[in-house]
């Protein structure tokens, strides 16, 4: 199986360099696409975890998409580097 990027915001597979967001300095983002991340900031920075479920789900919904399919994508969710939160001890 091949390794896969995906946006650590939004759950959506980065698979073209024209799908990543953009650093600062223009340079490609490793972790985001260019839907949520660009110019080294989040295009909707006050998004919450149940916006992004609610705005993903949707996305999804109108592309027709299975719906386990669209299940596990919205559940990947709070496991992304943008919405997961800190270990506390």
């Amino acid at each position: 199986m091949e390794n896969k990027q995906f946006c650590q915001s939004c759950s959506m597979p980065i698979d073209h360099a024209e799908l990543a967001g953009t650093e600062k300095d223009g340079t490609k983002s490793s972790e985001y696409c260019v839907y949520c991340y660009q110019k080294g900031a989040f295009l909707n920075p006050d998004m919450t975890l149940d916006g992004m479920k609610k705005l993903v789900r949707e996305q999804m919904e109108i592309r027709k998409m299975d719906e386990a399919i669209i299940n596990m994508a919205v559940g990947s969710l709070p496991m992304l580097k943008r919405w997961r939160k800190p270990v506390t001890i």
